[in-house]
């Protein structure tokens, strides 16, 4: 039991981990047509993200390789039920990545201008769609299941309900502030003080958009029965709420870094709201609780688990060890030396 429920709080912390490294680079490129007023701008705006977001993706790789080895059922209920927003979530990705290779190889108005809509259109959709299909998961599916074989009753209009459209939009917030605080770190001159002012523009916002999922999360989810049940949980929301204002206060004495930490717990922890709230369930149904998928009745044998957890254990600091290097490495502001696009 202990394992498994090590295994589901695993799982839990390797999305966060992407949404907190991925996450900035969704932010920018969602900002890039805004912020990016010439084409100086918008070269430091990928670069500013180029050396780190293929990195970045280790982890969506390493989320998606920990569902399968680890809650195999839920994988295949997952990427079944979820099918249409996650291969648009592919797509996209495929999308943003070929359009910062792509974009300065010709030196053409027009060339560079398709380019950079897909690198807009590869940010902004995983941005959105990581919101709704988490909101969605935290409200349940209607899963059924039919001869022992789970099937989902709806369809991508299904997933976009008021609760997971909030969600959607909280993560695309959370994901603006965070990409336009790294936008702060990273440049310099004007377009560091449009990013200044886009992060402290976006942060009220953010804020709003916080307290109604909170507040809703009430309405269209059992995620407080946990809480309730364990107060002393409720410091996971606390601790979201720490670093949202922690991104204010950092923001207005001129600390970026520090602000882009606050930044990065707030989502660490709201990540960590739906998955506390959930425990043990990872696909609750809304049709019938018997239908539901948990950590308990969706996890592969020990022996695979305490594999996993060997491997885990060996090979997961080495990766953040490195990403730790590079984030060093690429914490100076961007020179004119840098500009490789």
């Amino acid at each position: 039991m202990l394992l498994v429920a090590t295994w589901f709080y695993v799982w839990g912390l390797l999305w966060a981990i992407f949404f907190i490294t991925d996450g900035f680079d969704f932010g920018i490129g969602t900002l890039y047509p805004f912020l990016g007023r010439s084409d100086g701008d918008k070269r430091s705006m990928i670069n500013a993200m180029g050396p780190l977001w293929d990195g970045n993706e280790v982890w969506l790789i390493t989320a998606g390789g920990v569902t399968f080895a680890a809650f195999p059922l839920v994988y295949a209920v997952m990427f079944s039920s979820l099918y249409t927003p996650l291969m648009l979530i592919l797509f996209a990705l495929i999308l943003r990545g070929v359009s910062m290779e792509f974009r300065g190889k010709v030196d053409s108005p027009a060339w560079r201008r398709v380019w950079d809509t897909c690198i807009f259109v590869g940010s902004f959709l995983p941005a959105l769609l990581f919101g709704v299909a988490f909101a969605n998961i935290f409200q349940g599916l209607p899963l059924d299941k039919v001869n022992q074989e789970y099937l989902f009753r709806g369809n991508l209009l299904t997933l976009l309900n008021p609760y997971g459209l909030l969600g959607g939009i909280l993560f695309l917030l959370f994901f603006l502030v965070h990409g336009a605080l790294w936008l702060a770190i990273r440049t310099e001159g004007d377009l560091q003080q449009r990013a200044v002012r886009t992060a402290a523009w976006i942060w009220l916002p953010l804020l709003l958009a916080a307290v109604a999922f909170l507040a809703y999360s009430a309405v269209a989810t059992n995620l407080y029965a946990n809480y309730l049940a364990r107060p002393f949980r409720f410091v996971v929301i606390l601790l979201a709420v720490a670093g949202l204002l922690g991104i204010r206060v950092f923001l207005a004495r001129q600390q970026f870094f520090k602000a882009w930490f606050a930044s990065a717990l707030a989502i660490v922890a709201a990540t960590f709201f739906g998955i506390v709230g959930l425990f043990p369930r990872m696909l609750p149904s809304t049709i019938a609780d018997t239908y539901s998928l948990t950590a308990f009745n969706a996890a592969s044998s020990q022996l695979t688990l305490k594999i996993m957890l060997v491997v885990v254990l060996l090979f997961i600091p080495v990766v953040l060890a490195y990403q730790i290097w590079a984030y060093h490495l690429f914490r100076t502001k961007m020179t004119g030396e840098d500009m490789v696009y």
